[in-house]
């Protein structure tokens, strides 16, 4: 079994890196009608600059798992600014995918909550395909979407799960399919458990992200290894190695909350079982310390009598 081991977004172990500097629209609109693209502009180049100082970090540690940040281009979806992020970054767009490239880095995407398909409100689906088309152009501009994913949630119930789960299914419609074709969905912890989520990617052909923290935060009736096989059957059409979202609760109390390193007492029980079907998959870890967090727990997991680290971000049992 092999396990690569990743993480999400930003690197604290870099000097101001953040991918994700903001610019709200009230900013935008505060500014001189003459200074505002040039302001969307720069703050987008940073955003770029710091990825790639991200991605340089990654293959300097062998890390082969990496999610991107949404935030990368300010206001992208917004409906009165509606900005081409394209053509002043033609050359960042095409050196971001080929480093990806050339380090063998697989990327995804992760939109934010607001990205569902369970509402009754049309507007809300179209923000949602405008959202999830951002993500894919991201993609397509860095020439990566053929290896890469965008993963969402299911969404909310509204009071009626049933209902909500026949809007999702009805609105996924409204998604262009190259951009369905790469999208894949997560249990999540209070609405759409692993049983439920495993149902609605068989339905549509999605594969499945397994989030364990969220599993033991909203279980399901059965154990999680009574659906690991079929869960990782949901990969077999994209011919991906199962991405499965690694965290530990920051307390009893605060439960569903992401401690700043993930517990290694809370993942090995997990691991172990993944080791009875010799499954390799990726973890993606989502503690708040991100690449800190991840290079601990590689430590900590390699420690297991039989478990070799083999690179900076990879494990072989």
């Amino acid at each position: 079994m092999r396990v690569r081991l990743g993480f999400v977004a930003n690197s604290l172990a870099l000097w101001d890196s953040s991918p994700s500097k903001t610019m709200t629209y009230r900013r935008f609109t505060e500014l001189p009608e003459h200074e505002r693209m040039e302001k969307l502009i720069e703050v987008t180049r940073k955003n770029l600059e710091h990825t790639k100082r991200i991605i340089y970090y990654c293959a300097a540690h062998e890390i082969e798992l990496y999610r991107l940040s949404s935030s990368i281009v300010p206001l992208a979806t917004h409906p009165d600014v509606d900005w081409d992020f394209y053509s002043p970054f033609k050359r960042e767009w095409k050196e971001l995918g080929k480093l990806i490239k050339t380090f063998g880095i697989r990327a995804s995407f992760h939109p934010n909550q607001f990205t569902l398909f369970t509402s009754p409100k049309q507007h809300v689906t179209d923000n949602a395909v405008k959202d999830m088309v951002y993500h894919y152009r991201m993609l397509e501009y860095m020439g990566v979407e053929k290896q890469s994913v965008i993963n969402i949630h299911i969404g909310g119930t509204y009071g009626d799960k049933k209902a909500a789960l026949e809007n999702f299914h009805e609105n996924l419609n409204a998604i262009p399919p190259e951009v369905k074709e790469v999208m894949t969905l997560e249990n999540d912890d209070k609405t759409y458990n692993v049983e439920e989520t495993l149902s609605a990617c068989q339905k549509e052909d999605i594969p499945m992200v397994l989030d364990i923290h969220h599993h033991e935060a909203n279980l399901s009736s059965q154990p999680v290894e009574t659906y690991l096989e079929d869960i990782f059957r949901t990969w077999d059409r994209r011919d991906l190695v199962p991405k499965i979202h690694i965290s530990s609760p920051k307390s009893e109390k605060a439960f569903r909350s992401h401690s700043d390193y993930v517990d290694p007492d809370f993942v090995i029980p997990f691991f172990k079982t993944l080791k009875k079907l010799d499954q390799d998959v990726d973890f993606m870890i989502e503690a708040k310390h991100k690449d800190l967090a991840m290079l601990k727990l590689i430590e900590d997991l390699s420690s297991i009598r039989g478990v070799k680290r083999i690179s900076g971000g990879v494990l072989e049992w």
